[in-house]
């Protein structure tokens, strides 16, 4: 099929270069010239493990094509996705207003012939209507154009083209640094719309997804593809992150109390996980969550129930226990070596979570503006950071090139990101480089008995 994806950030990427690989006609359309140059080389702009050689192999089937033409991409596709970015507001509402710019794109280029429109972004619910509504004011601004420069044979197809296209929600599940391997192997499908032939299109489209064609175990029973109504399929995918963003901020609650009265959460983690109707997932205590959904999508649901009279208080209690969360590393740092001013921390990472390059409201940060505050000197390492020299946003911190240079002076080490390189670090050699060899697990990661053997003296999270 004849595909157009608008946006070419995280998902927008993801999307068009997967949908590519299983044999689609791909083209993505981004405003951004270099960004478009870069990817026409084959190289991916974001760090994703395993997006590069899927775009690289799309590119030498000439299943996928990058353009920054709107209305080439719109002629291209019978489907056509919207993945452009939904950053929240400071008052945890959703910024749509680059969502509207390409709706309202979409309906001035739209020249006869059926299409569906997709909500790939992560949208308020009740976008699709708002969405169909944009489309169509392009769509009549296109025709007083077309009045106003004296007409023209496509004005009197205008009304008709508004009639052929219908709007879709299609929710993403994805985790960045497991992005390939979702897209392939994804849990379910939500299709969110009323139109039977839109929701026909979108199943085909997904195919060789829901029949297994590219999956891990191609033995499995198909992927369940669900059906609903568009406020349903955009209900679904705050829903989600809002409930595994609760279930993490559970848990560190216990881990909190568990440090308390002396358990360790890791057995408590286990021991509540083999309940088959808790499960063990999102079950780690640490430091909190972050990144650019778990916020975003938590946020802009209290803010919708806020919006229709309605308090969400064990959101908004999610969202207060992971902004405390986050200080733990620095109350057990302060625990450890009494004053923090004049004395140098080192942060074993700095993303959000592993396999990504992605800063976005991680909880490194908010260590780096505390304990500048508190006068100490912030090293950090991080495989990818370091690598890559990236450097905005990150300003009050030392980035070292290795694990031994940041422990070289340091007075304590935080592992805040759970790379798995971190499990396999020389510690004892890293310790005897240190002022104090102590070690702040802020995800319960790494072996205690190993790190005491090391040298260190180990300080988890609720253990």
């Amino acid at each position: 099929m004849r595909v157009c994806v608008i946006g070419t950030g995280y998902v927008g990427l993801v999307t068009g270069a997967c949908l590519a690989h299983i044999g689609h006609d791909v083209i993505c359309i981004d405003n951004n010239e270099e960004k478009v140059k870069l990817m026409k080389s084959g190289q991916s702009p974001i760090f994703e493990p395993g997006l590069s050689e899927i775009m690289q192999s799309a590119i030498n089937s000439g299943n996928i094509q990058f353009s920054s033409d709107l209305a080439a991409g719109v002629a291209h596709g019978e489907i056509l996705f919207i993945a452009v970015g939904t950053p929240p507001l400071p008052n945890g509402e959703s910024d749509t207003r680059y969502v509207e710019a390409v709706a309202r794109g979409i309906g001035a280029n739209l020249n006869g012939g059926y299409k569906v429109i997709v909500n790939k972004s992560t949208v308020p619910i009740g976008s699709g209507d708002w969405v169909r509504m944009i489309v169509l004011d392009g769509i009549a601004e296109r025709q007083k154009t077309l009045i106003s420069a004296g007409g023209s044979s496509v004005e009197e197809k205008l009304p008709e083209i508004a009639a052929q296209f219908d709007v879709v929600s299609n929710p993403e599940f994805l985790r960045e640094g497991s992005a390939m391997y979702d897209t392939f192997n994804p849990d379910r499908i939500v299709l969110g719309g009323n139109s039977q032939q839109a929701i026909g299109m979108m199943k085909e489209l997904y195919t060789p997804i829901v029949e297994r064609k590219f999956a891990a175990d191609t033995s499995l029973p198909p992927v369940p593809v669900l059906v609903t109504d568009l406020s349903s399929a955009e209900m679904i995918k705050y829903a989600a992150n809002a409930f595994l963003a609760t279930k993490i901020s559970f848990i560190n609650e216990v881990a909190n109390i568990c440090d308390r009265v002396g358990a360790d959460v890791t057995q408590v983690a286990k021991g509540i996980g083999l309940d088959s109707r808790i499960g063990n997932k999102f079950l780690q205590a640490g430091i909190g969550w972050g990144g650019s959904c778990f916020p975003k999508d938590v946020s802009a649901l209290i803010h919708t129930a806020d919006d229709y009279g309605y308090e969400a208080q064990l959101m908004k209690a999610a969202v207060s226990v992971n902004e405390r969360q986050r200080l733990i590393a620095l109350e057990k740092l302060q625990q450890a070596l009494k004053i923090l001013k004049g004395k140098t921390v080192g942060l074993l990472g700095l993303t959000f979570k592993p396999d990504t390059d992605d800063l976005r409201d991680a909880p490194a940060l908010n260590l780096i503006e505390q304990l500048n505050r508190l006068g100490a000197k912030v090293k950090a390492y991080d495989p990818i950071i370091s690598q890559t020299g990236m450097r905005h946003g990150l300003s009050g911190v030392l980035v070292e090139t290795d694990a031994e240079r940041l422990a070289d002076g340091c007075d304590a080490l935080v592992l805040v990101t759970e790379w798995q390189q971190f499990s396999t670090l020389d510690y004892a050699k890293m310790a005897k480089l240190m002022n104090h060899p102590v070690m702040i697990d802020g995800r319960n990661f790494l072996n205690p008995e190993a790190m005491v053997r090391a040298g260190f003296q180990y300080i988890g999270v609720g253990r």
